[in-house]
């Protein structure tokens, strides 16, 4: 089985390219980095928006261009490339793959088309803070359909206009789709290490909450979601190591120590296999991912972990190996070595921690081991 890009979809990832290297040079990303009143960078969301990539996967009768979920890969390694400074997971990967999953035919009329169009930004308000939320710890609530409770912290959740919630409901867990831009709702914007992809506090008081899926489905739901969004988030990934890879060799083969390139030195050729080897690990499980994902096939709970696990590692990797092939070069500002560390960390948590992720994948093989 053939698993890499067809001609069509390394067409579309080119132009991603040729698009980004136009539109998101690093000085767009520093631009939003240095700047505390910008969580994202606007104008290129807009862009991205005209491209249509907001609604890649979004099926045309809702406004959408409807490729598949391979497609929608294939842009988001090139966004990681770019590390674009833009809500684009929070409200691709996320909303829109949840409101496409489990929506009823009323929510997917009055976000996906909004969504396309680059009007509407969303969030994934899940985590009420350190450790891991169970039932039982989940403290907000959701009474005759007015939402009160705190979620931190929020990834976007200080620019998105819609969030997914979970929420009790007489007693048992649901999701529920929440208006940011309406009354009982409150946002605290925080201090994160990857200021280009904002996080907030919100603080729920009385704010209308409309159920997303079956009441009492709220864990179960927010597990297949965040499937969907683990493998595109690989992707993100996976374009971000593949950068600083590159960024790496070039440094290596321009610089001198001693007479000769750095390069040809044995630790730096080291270095560089390492990130490779990584890489390529971390792309096959991608691409299996992004199989399971566009079939919708059994195998996507596994084929998630082990992307998510694979492109976490691989990336963090490549970020810190790109700043020691720098050398004392690779730890100042005026090099781009950070901005990849930053999201690297940044993405690594955004859902789900990769210790969690592993768990995720022994539970998974457990599964169908016993089967």
């Amino acid at each position: 089985m053939d698993f890499d890009y067809s001609d069509d979809q390394k067409f579309l990832k080119d132009e991603a390219r040729k698009f980004l290297g136009g539109r998101c040079p690093p000085a767009v990303v520093r631009g939003v980095l240095d700047d505390p009143a910008r969580s994202y960078d606007a104008p290129l969301w807009a862009a991205v928006a005209e491209q249509g990539w907001l609604g890649a996967a979004i099926p045309e009768e809702h406004g959408g261009l409807g490729l598949g979920r391979v497609e929608l890969c294939a842009i988001a390694e090139e966004l990681g490339r770019a590390v674009a400074p833009i809500p684009f997971a929070s409200t691709v990967y996320i909303l829109a793959e949840a409101v496409m999953a489990h929506g009823t035919a009323a929510q997917k009329a009055a976000i996906l088309p909004r969504v396309a169009a680059g009007e509407l930004i969303g969030a994934l308000a899940v985590s009420e803070g350190p450790g891991a939320l169970t039932p039982s710890a989940l403290s907000a609530r959701v009474e005759g359909g007015r939402l009160s409770g705190v979620k931190i912290p929020v990834t976007d959740g200080d620019v998105a206009h819609t969030a997914i919630v979970l929420a009790g409901e007489g007693g048992k867990p649901g999701l529920f789709l929440v208006d940011l831009t309406g009354p009982g709702v409150k946002r605290e914007t925080l201090e994160s290490l990857d200021p280009t992809r904002s996080v907030a506090r919100l603080t729920f008081d009385g704010a209308a909450a409309e159920r997303l899926g079956g009441a009492g489905e709220g864990f179960d739901l927010v597990q297949a979601i965040l499937d969907r969004a683990a493998v595109l988030l690989a992707f993100e990934q996976l374009g971000g190591a593949d950068r600083c890879l590159e960024m790496a060799k070039e440094y290596a083969l321009g610089r001198y120590a001693f007479g000769r390139v750095i390069a040809g030195y044995q630790a730096i050729k080291h270095k560089l296999a390492d990130m490779y080897v990584k890489n390529e690990v971390a792309r096959s499980n991608a691409y299996y991912g992004a199989w399971a994902l566009n079939d919708d096939a059994p195998e996507l709970p596994t084929a998630a972990a082990a992307a998510r696990i694979a492109a976490s590692e691989a990336f963090w990797f490549a970020a810190k190996e790109s700043v020691q092939v720098h050398g004392g070069m690779g730890f100042t500002w005026e090099v781009d070595c950070h901005l990849y560390y930053r999201r690297s960390r940044q993405l690594s948590l955004v859902a789900g921690s990769p210790r969690l992720w592993k768990e995720r994948l022994v539970s998974e093989l457990e599964k169908k081991n016993a089967a």
